[in-house]
């Protein structure tokens, strides 16, 4: 139960998969709701804000089980990450998650230099198991924090709702666990907030790959693998060519959960102008 909860948690802080954008002067901001059903009962619900400049990114989300879930476990969470940006490309700075269910609280703090971790805090750690796959120094290289890697962009120049937005493997390193998420593109569709965003999104099909620091006989991690149906439906944040989850969707043993946007609002940045070689509003 504690793993479903966690789970939950982690949908409502959105992490799916990616980058950040190809032109260095992309800007753009989004400010998103989001509810969270499962078998479509309401569960929980959370808020999700993305800044991205030509040099820096902010991503920081909140969420809280509500109805039945919240009357027996309660449940919430924050996560926030940090960097900067290299030709487009993010360099991850720092990512942070709290997540607290039932009186126990779940922390993790990484910090991360060109894609490699330099530190990592877990509270509580990691149960010593011999049965769990260790994680090594190699674990912690070429990764994305899970906050990051929900944001997505779009190679190239042309529209950014476009199929190649799936096409990639990102490897994520949560602070405990090391897995790849392999995203396929399935189709078009087509959405409408309550407030924001209506228009096309990209339908990406995920697959999930556990690394490193899971027990392979577990039924939850068997279960994830054995997926064939969990979909994260990208939408863009305007003046960028980042997608980010509108909705995602994925069964379980006891429903679909789904979380969907109920508001959806972005904008462009304006970018500064340049008076005598320096930079104005």
């Amino acid at each position: 139960m504690l793993a479903l909860r966690r789970f939950l948690l982690l949908l409502l802080l959105a992490a799916a998969v990616a980058a950040l954008p190809a032109g260095a002067r992309a800007q753009g901001k989004l400010e998103a709701q989001y509810e969270v059903s499962i078998a479509g009962i309401p569960i929980g619900k959370g808020t999700w804000v993305i800044d991205i400049t030509d040099t820096h990114y902010m991503a920081a989300a909140s969420g809280v089980t509500t109805g039945l879930v919240r009357a027996f476990t309660g449940g919430q969470g924050t996560s926030a990450a940090h960097g900067t940006l290299h030709a487009g490309e993010p360099i991850v700075s720092t990512f942070a998650s709290t997540i607290a269910a039932s009186r126990k609280t779940d922390e993790v703090r990484l910090t991360v230099a060109n894609g490699v971790v330099k530190e990592s805090r877990v509270d509580p750690p990691l149960e010593t198991e011999p049965d769990r796959i260790p994680i090594t120094d190699e674990h912690r290289k070429g990764i994305l924090d899970p906050m990051t890697a929900s944001l997505l962009r779009t190679p190239g120049a042309g529209n950014p709702l476009a199929p190649e937005a799936c096409q990639r493997t990102v490897a994520i390193f949560d602070g405990r666990y090391r897995y790849d998420l392999q995203l396929v593109y399935k189709r078009m569709d087509h959405v409408k907030a309550d407030k924001g965003y209506a228009g096309p999104v990209v339908v990406c099909a995920v697959y999930f790959t556990p690394i490193a620091g899971f027990i392979p006989s577990r039924s939850a991690i068997r279960y994830l693998v054995r997926q064939r149906d969990i979909e994260a439906w990208l939408a863009p944040i305007a003046g960028t060519r980042v997608l980010v989850p509108y909705r995602v969707q994925s069964p379980t043993p006891i429903g679909h959960v789904v979380m969907e946007a109920t508001q959806f609002v972005s904008a462009p940045i304006a970018a500064r102008a340049s008076v005598n070689g320096l930079k104005t509003q």
